[in-house]
C-alpha cells in the first residue's frame, strides 16, 4: 500500500530524541488485511471522535521508532531500535510509532499538543479523567480511548480504541500504520479516557531527559526521567533546596502525583513561582 500524504511537513530526524521507553507492539503475528478505519460507535466526545479520525487518515503510513516526536506533532523520520533487527530501515521511513500516532492524533484535534512523550506518559498523563482495568475489557469503552501494554508498572504500547472491539495502531518496525482487533491477553493493562479540555494545573516540562527525585533536592533518589517534553500535573510547589541549570536560579520545587515525585521548576514552562498553584504544607 502506498503510503498517504500527511498533514504538514516532516520534522528534521536530527531533533528526534533517543529513547522512547521501549519498543511499541507486540510480539510478531500476520499483518491484518485493510479494515475500515472510523468512529464505530457512539458516546465520545468531539475532540475524541476527531483524535480517532486523525488517526485513520494515517492508515498506510510507516511505522518507525522514534516517530513522531519531533517538537510539534506529526511525523518523522526514525531510529534504529538496538532491540529489533527489523528497524534498520526506520531511518528512511517517515512515519509515527506507537505514541508518536498517539500523540498527532490528539493534537489535531485539540489544537495544541496535549499528549506529548512516550506510552508511559500517555497513559498517566494529567489528561487522563478516567482509567479502566483491564479486567473490563472493551465493554466500558468509547471511540478515543487508549489502550496500552505493559507490566510491572511499564508501559511498551498504546493504540486508540475504535469501537466494535477494533483500534488503530501503529505496531511495530516493519508494518505499517492499520486497524487491529484489540488484543486483551498477554500483558493488557487497560485503559484511559482523554478528557476534552486540560486538566487544572497543567503544565509542560522542558529540555532533554529530565529527572524527577523523591524530594525536593537533587541529591535525593531520582525516581523518573522526563526523555523530552512531557505535559505535567502540578499539586502543589513550595521552596526549597535551591538548583542552577540551563543558566537559570530557581529554589521553587513542583510535586507531580501521578508520578510520586518532584522536579525544579526550572524545567516546567511558566513562572518562576507557577501562577495559580498552591503552595505544599
Amino acid at each position: 500500500m502506498a503510503m498517504r500524504t500527511t498533514v504538514g511537513a516532516a520534522v528534521a530526524a536530527g531533533i528526534l530524541l533517543a529513547t522512547w521507553g521501549g519498543v511499541c507492539g507486540t510480539p510478531a503475528a500476520a499483518v491484518p488485511k485493510a479494515e475500515s478505519c472510523d468512529v464505530l460507535a457512539p458516546g465520545a466526545s468531539a475532540v475524541a471522535e476527531g483524535a480517532v479520525r486523525a488517526a485513520c487518515e494515517q492508515i498506510g503510513v510507516w511505522y518507525t521508532w522514534g516517530g513522531g516526536h519531533g517538537p510539534q506533532p506529526g511525523p518523522t523520520y526514525g531510529q534504529v531500535d538496538p532491540t529489533d533487527a527489523d528497524s534498520a530501515h526506520d531511518p528512511e521511513r517517515l512515519g509515527f510509532d506507537c505514541s508518536g500516532l498517539v500523540r498527532y492524533a490528539y493534537g489535531r484535534a485539540a489544537d495544541g499538543d496535549p499528549l506529548p512523550g512516550n506510552s508511559y506518559h500517555q497513559f498517566h498523563s494529567p489528561q487522563v479523567k478516567q482509567r479502566f482495568a483491564a479486567a473490563q475489557g472493551t465493554a466500558p469503552l468509547l471511540p478515543g480511548d487508549l489502550l496500552a501494554w505493559g507490566s510491572g508498572g511499564s508501559v511498551h504500547h498504546i493504540a486508540i480504541y475504535l469501537g466494535g472491539g477494533k483500534m488503530v495502531e501503529a505496531r511495530e518496525s516493519g508494518t505499517r500504520i492499520t486497524v487491529s482487533d484489540v488484543r486483551l491477553g498477554g500483558d493488557y493493562a487497560g485503559a484511559v479516557r482523554i478528557a476534552a479540555a486540560p486538566a487544572p494545573g497543567t503544565f509542560s516540562t522542558w529540555g532533554i531527559d529530565v529527572w524527577t527525585h523523591k524530594e525536593p533536592s537533587t541529591t535525593s533518589p531520582r525516581v523518573h526521567r522526563f526523555p523530552g517534553p512531557t505535559t505535567v500535573r502540578v499539586e502543589c510547589q513550595k521552596h526549597a533546596e535551591p538548583v542552577t541549570a540551563e543558566g537559570y536560579s530557581n529554589d521553587a520545587w513542583s510535586y507531580l502525583p501521578e508520578y510520586g515525585a518532584w522536579i525544579t521548576n526550572i524545567y516546567i514552562k511558566g513562572a518562576a513561582w507557577l501562577d495559580g498553584v498552591r503552595t505544599c504544607p
